[in-house]
């Protein structure tokens, strides 16, 4: 689990995020480091974020915001090919946004009032913990 600075946007985490991913094997063998898709809304389209996923072999569901596709049309040719996403897999992202809906019910959590990360990242464990329990 990592954990970024409270003031900061969520997209500068992505990269090391990707970084840290380890899906045990049910057999024998290392962890996989590559997830087959990210899913992730219009704050993580940018250009490096989906370049290192293109070179990851990770397939991209992340739709791409309007005056991003301003600024490709009006371009013309030069501005690449639109983006294309699955649209049936995408729906599937609400689960996550739930979870983290789950979680902000902490007054603490939601308004980030530890100082040190060490702190936030246990009330988060914790938070965990308990929601899973109760469902």
């Amino acid at each position: 689990m990592l954990i970024g600075p409270g003031q900061g946007g969520d997209a500068p985490m992505c990269l090391p995020v990707l970084d840290t991913i380890r899906v045990p094997r049910l057999g024998p063998g290392r962890p996989r480091t590559r997830p087959d898709a990210v899913l992730a809304d219009k704050a993580y389209s940018s250009r490096a974020i989906r370049a290192e996923l293109r070179r990851r072999g990770i397939v991209s569901v992340i739709p791409e915001p309007r005056d991003q596709q301003g600024h490709r049309k009006r371009r013309g040719s030069a501005g690449g090919r639109p983006v294309t996403y699955d649209t049936d897999r995408y729906k599937g992202r609400n689960v996550v946004e739930r979870a983290f809906c789950l979680l902000k019910q902490w007054r603490g959590l939601a308004t980030r009032y530890d100082k040190h990360a060490i702190t936030y990242r246990g009330a988060v464990v914790l938070a965990a913990i308990i929601t899973w329990l109760r469902t």
